[in-house]
């Protein structure tokens, strides 16, 4: 969020040209639906920005809502639409083709809602327990609360690695936290709570129950176009997702050693050993409604059981489980034996396996 003035247009010239150099083709449908209202509204305000944004002042005290919904999509300038809709394009697409277009447009407008009510109610707080009334006045616009939202979910859902900053290594998980405070000292004109609402957003979604409330809400809007494709479905995950979803669950699995590696530091830990898994039962809800701790572990060592036994039949490698613990090299090939069609040429090469129990994608 924003409190300015348009200025030039030399950040729109570049948005164009990074949306070009990106490629349209490689936009998922939301996402891209999302840049286009962003960047019309821009050209085309529904109205002046001194009545789009959000503000306990117009919003809570003169009953003005309409606001509630006009500010995420409006922006003080070209500047501000640049640095947003670039964000944008990465974290939409990457977080899109994770949890498909139907829960993602969902997620995104709800928490374009949410986000600025989270803002009016901090807002209000701060007003009444610091005795300012200049925090009913701050009137924000912009997509950026949306952002750290959609920023605290992509940590979720692509953990690990760690973000630089300012030369600190800072995990990932983090990040968002670093950037809060980072943005506000270096653009002293963004609005800090409007940010703050964000990350609430997110963590409410990951760590709260509005995750597992618009993952149920999702297929009510996707059933009617599911039927007509016949879309079939792997224990519990759709074939629009499931390869992302063992994915992402195999390679979480991994990155916890106390899991699986016996000479690991935390291997009898109990304590360790169940956060882990509550993080890998965190990351699955939005795909299996009623996923726990059983059903991780019943899930893992289903894949190992028919990835072990499909193996020995074929006798290809002596050492079966080498794929899964160093790099998951040689995962779209447990994918395949699993049932689950593997992206064309994600496989090595060498393994030359027949294809005609593979179901098929409409």
């Amino acid at each position: 969020m924003f409190r300015g003035r348009r200025g030039g247009n030399v950040g729109l010239m570049l948005l164009f040209f990074q949306i070009l150099n990106f490629g349209l083709n490689n936009i998922p449908p939301v996402t891209l639906a999302v840049l286009g209202l962003n960047i019309y509204l821009f050209f085309n305000p529904y109205k002046p920005l001194q009545y789009a944004c959000i503000s306990v002042h117009e919003s809570y005290y003169h009953d003005d809502w309409q606001r509630l919904l006009l500010s995420p999509f409006h922006h003080a300038d070209d500047w501000h639409l640049y640095f947003n809709m670039m964000s944008l394009l990465w974290k939409g697409t990457k977080l899109e083709q994770r949890l498909g277009s139907i829960l993602f447009a969902i997620i995104v407008f709800v928490f374009s809602q949410l986000t600025g009510a989270v803002y009016l109610m901090v807002q209000l707080f701060l007003a009444r327990y610091m005795d300012d009334p200049l925090y009913t006045l701050q009137c924000a616009v912009g997509f950026s609360g949306v952002l750290f939202a959609l920023k605290v979910l992509n940590n979720h859902y692509h953990p690990g690695g760690a973000y630089n900053f300012f030369g600190f290594l800072i995990p990932n998980k983090y990040s968002c936290w670093a950037e809060l405070v980072a943005i506000h000292f270096l653009a002293p004109g963004t609005s800090f709570v409007g940010h703050l609402s964000g990350i609430l957003v997110g963590l409410l979604f990951v760590h709260g129950p509005l995750g597992q409330i618009l993952t149920a809400a999702a297929p009510l809007f996707n059933s009617g176009r599911a039927a007509r494709r016949g879309n079939v479905r792997y224990d519990g995950v759709s074939l629009d997702q499931d390869i992302d979803f063992i994915t992402g669950l195999l390679d979480m699995y991994r990155s916890h050693e106390c899991l699986w590696k016996v000479k690991a530091k935390g291997y009898s830990d109990k304590v360790r050993r169940n956060a882990a898994l509550e993080e890998l039962v965190d990351y699955s809800r939005p795909f299996v409604s009623g996923a726990d701790k059983d059903w991780v572990k019943k899930k893992i060592q289903n894949l190992r059981t028919v990835f072990l036994k499909e193996h020995k039949k074929n006798g290809i490698v002596k050492k079966v489980w080498s794929w899964f613990l160093p790099g998951l090299q040689d995962l779209a090939l447990v994918l395949h034996l699993t049932g689950v069609c593997p992206r064309p040429g994600a496989y090595p090469t060498r393994f030359h396996l027949p294809s005609s129990d593979c179901h098929t994608r409409a």
